[in-house]
Parts: structure tokens; C-alpha cells; sequence
């Protein structure tokens, strides 16, 4: 097992940013693109403290909402909460298999959608379609994304 290399982690971070961003933004793939950034998020998340991932998901969030036309903040909000919780979620759970990582992701984003939907006004009319069909497809493709993202990451560096 190598050692962690805390330089070619945040790297990594900032390619996952990117890669959202071309996938979202530049492709214009929307909401069929994995997201990412949530999942920058909860990987980094596992490597920090509470308050400091707290604010890297207030980052992130304040850079998501910047490019959002409507419900600014609520990406801000959901991101801060689920940034500490994934950084306490560290005490309860330690693991680091990519079966693991994967259903952290999938939790993650599906606690930031419920987050999200609880923040924002204008998707409250459509719970049941917004939290039990919609999310679970959007954390599913998440959890994919940020696990193949992972391994290729972890095969590069030789980290576990």
C-alpha cells in the first residue's frame, strides 16, 4: 500500500472540477453527466476535517449557484452540510473499498438532492418524481462516475 500523497490527491480534486464542468457546461449533457463536483465533495471529505469540508462544499456550492439562473444558494447550503457530514461520516465508517466508495457516493448525492430539494422553492411541487425516481438515477451515475474516477486515480498513483 503506498502512502498517501496529499499533492496528487488535490490535483485529482481539481481534474474531477474540470471534468464536471466539461461535462455540464462545454458538452451541454445538464443533468444526464454525473455530478462530479458532489462527488469531488465527498472524496475530499474523507481526507479532511468537518470545518474544513464544510467550506470546500461552501466553495463548491458558491461556485455551482454562480452559474445557476435560478435557487441561488440552495446548491451552497446543501453542498456546506454534506461536506461536514461526509467528513464525520470518517468516525462511523472506515473503509476505502471501491464497493464502499461507491455506496458513499450514492448516498451522498442522493442526501445532496434531498438537501437541495428542501433549500429550493421551485422544485417542491414534485417530490415523489424529484426524490424517489429522478435522484436515485442521478446518484447512481455519480457513484459510477466518481468510482471509475477513483480507480483510475488510484491506479495512476499506486494509492489504495
Amino acid at each position: 500500500m503506498a502512502a498517501r500523497n496529499p499533492l496528487s490527491f488535490w490535483v485529482f480534486f481539481v481534474l474531477l472540477l474540470v471534468a464536471h464542468f466539461v461535462l455540464h457546461l462545454a458538452l451541454g449533457l445538464g443533468p444526464t453527466a454525473p455530478d462530479l463536483l458532489t462527488a469531488a465533495l465527498l472524496l475530499a471529505a474523507r481526507r479532511v476535517r468537518g470545518a474544513a469540508a464544510a467550506v470546500i462544499g461552501l466553495g463548491l456550492g458558491i461556485l455551482s449557484d454562480a452559474l445557476s439562473a435560478t435557487s441561488f444558494g440552495a446548491d451552497a447550503v446543501a453542498l456546506t452540510v454534506l461536506g461536514y457530514l461526509g467528513a464525520r461520516s470518517r468516525d462511523l465508517f472506515d473503509g476505502d473499498s471501491l464497493l464502499f466508495i461507491g455506496v458513499y457516493l450514492f448516498l451522498g448525492k442522493w442526501l445532496h438532492d434531498a438537501l437541495y430539494w428542501l433549500v429550493a422553492s421551485e422544485t417542491r411541487g414534485h417530490a415523489f418524481s424529484q426524490l424517489l425516481v429522478q435522484a436515485p438515477l442521478a446518484a447512481l451515475s455519480t457513484a459510477i462516475g466518481g468510482a471509475i474516477a477513483l480507480l483510475i486515480y488510484r491506479t495512476s498513483t499506486g494509492e489504495r
